[in-house]
């Protein structure tokens, strides 16, 4: 019996002590479990040997660098299909500009389609209904091609950061949407991917934000830009800026165009008792405002061509002496499809702003973008995220290629120039669209991103261009008049190829034989 109880009691110490043994190692491996978890939650980076934890709570899905019109409408957009979005804006006070300020029907129509129409209320926009043309004397008014649409569908002109600024406000309202205002001063690379970016707040303080996408929609001048594409730029001319207040526009609710020499002159309203004044100046050096020489520029060459009806009001903008310039900049489309990183707005694509495109392309390239992250749940994969989004440079091309063509030709075209043949296809241009009807309309709506068809704007071009050397030749061609026709026709090709040539021939015209075009959204 003694034998036996010594039996069980050995038995029990036995299993006693495994499961005492059993629980510290259990305890131990705990804690090393921690451990491993710890570091596979940190990532490290090369460029700062930090770690940061996957599950932060300040973690992005995507981070947007830059919160101007595309910057701002992106960042809506993602956060509300559910992304987590961080902005990051140099500055988030209202920004004033003179550019930015039109905003065309098509542009309006994607508006819509991002839910954003409601920031052009209260702002005090106007609706514009199409542009009216003065040419030495003659005047002509184009309205856009809008029978098809609601009675709402117009284009809208508006102070640009007034519209901004509602658009900023109604990102900041989605919960998974973070502003915050500071400096990015360089993209964060690992291995050749694009982690995130480094940046300053704006006390001067230097961090590091990361995200799987890093979207560039820093503007114009931007300094991020050259890692991720071949940046061309040109500046053909600079913008002379005034603001003419209590004048009347000699037509209502259009944009105004004055065919002027040495090159165009804008009029439209943006605001219920403002009028932006654009004059457009050759080259990239204007007359100095300190001295006074803008002032005499404007009052003994601009100032005569311009209709009656604004006169007054012209001359008390310059004597009231708020007068402002800005660069006209093109750029065509040249993009390093990089993993990790993706450029929008006009730090990837930018044309000459005679037309009033650029909006309307940064808002048409959000719905494209959009669509084609919507089928993903995770951007983490970045060589396959980029391989799939080189189909973003396919898709955007019908919209962008005819905005940007039409800019470039059109200010060719309308600025003043002592060639004879230069001349002709000038006036041919102002008469041709003077015809109304599929003249008239047919180049309107591709200005107003209503008709974004390619072979429409080479075959309306053409056709201005042969319209103009049947009038030179008729009723009797002599060898002079065929001389001045070849070479109108020489140069108008030598005015549209090139730009089409920066475009893309192919994925301007037969977008559908370029592969990316099919691809599909990755498993």
């Amino acid at each position: 019996m003694m034998v036996d109880q010594g039996i069980f009691g050995w038995i029990f110490a036995s299993l006693l002590g495994l499961f005492v043994f059993r629980g510290l190692l259990l305890k131990n491996k705990g804690k090393g479990g921690a451990s491993v978890e710890t570091r596979d939650d940190c990532v490290k980076s090369t460029a700062h040997g930090e770690c940061r934890s996957k599950t932060a709570s300040d973690e992005a899905d995507v981070i947007i660098v830059g919160a101007g019109v595309a910057g701002a409408a992106l960042s809506h957009t993602l956060g509300k299909d559910g992304r987590r979005v961080r902005v990051i804006e140099r500055d988030l006070t209202e920004p004033d500009r003179i550019v930015g300020e039109l905003l065309q029907p098509g542009g309006y129509l994607k508006l819509i389609e991002l839910g954003l129409q409601d920031c052009v209320e209260e702002i005090d926009a106007q609706r514009v209904l199409g542009y009216a043309l003065f040419k030495d004397g003659k005047s002509t008014k184009l309205s856009y091609p809008l029978e098809k649409f609601r009675s709402d569908i117009a284009g809208r002109s508006f102070h640009n950061g007034r519209f901004i600024q509602r658009m900023r406000e109604k990102a900041a309202k989605l919960s998974n949407v973070q502003l915050e205002q500071g400096t990015v001063t360089s993209l964060l690379e690992e291995n050749g991917i694009i982690r995130g970016v480094n940046y300053k707040t704006k006390d001067g303080d230097a961090r590091t934000a990361y995200a799987p996408l890093t979207i560039v929609c820093d503007g114009c001048f931007s300094n991020l830009r050259r890692s991720l594409c071949t940046p061309k730029v040109d500046v053909p001319s600079c913008f002379v800026g005034l603001l003419l207040e209590d004048s009347e526009l000699p037509f209502a609710d259009h944009g105004h165009v004055v065919l002027a020499d040495p090159s165009p002159i804008l009029f439209y309203r943006i605001s219920s008792t403002e009028i932006r004044c654009l004059v457009d100046v050759p080259g990239q050096k204007v007359p100095s405002i300190s001295n006074g020489e803008m002032a005499k520029y404007l009052k003994t060459v601009v100032a005569p061509q311009i209709p009656p009806e604004l006169y007054d009001g012209f001359i008390a903008a310059i004597n009231k002496g708020n007068i402002r310039t800005m660069p006209n900049r093109s750029m065509p489309a040249a993009p390093h499809p990089t993993p990790g990183a993706l450029l929008m707005g006009d730090a990837f694509n930018m044309r000459h702003p005679l037309t009033g495109g650029g909006m309307t392309v940064a808002l048409s390239d959000i719905v494209v973008l959009r669509d084609l992250l919507r089928p993903l749940r995770d951007l983490n994969d970045a060589a396959t995220l980029c391989k799939y989004l080189e189909s973003f440079y396919t898709l955007r091309k019908p919209v962008a290629s005819t905005i940007n063509t039409l800019a470039g030709a059109l200010y060719r075209v309308f600025c003043a120039s002592p060639d004879q043949a230069r001349k002709e296809m000038r006036d041919a241009c102002f008469d041709y669209l003077s015809l109304g009807g599929v003249c008239s309309s047919g180049p309107v709506s591709l200005l107003s991103g209503l008709n974004p068809r390619p072979l429409s704007l080479v075959c309306h071009f053409f056709a201005v261009a042969v319209y103009g050397v049947g009038r030179l030749l008729l009723p009797f061609p002599s060898p002079k008049r065929v001389w001045i026709g070849a070479r109108i026709i020489s140069g108008a090709s030598g005015i549209i190829f090139p730009i089409i040539k920066a475009e893309g021939i192919r994925q301007m015209f037969f977008p559908a034989t370029v592969p990316a075009y099919y691809r599909a959204p990755p498993s």
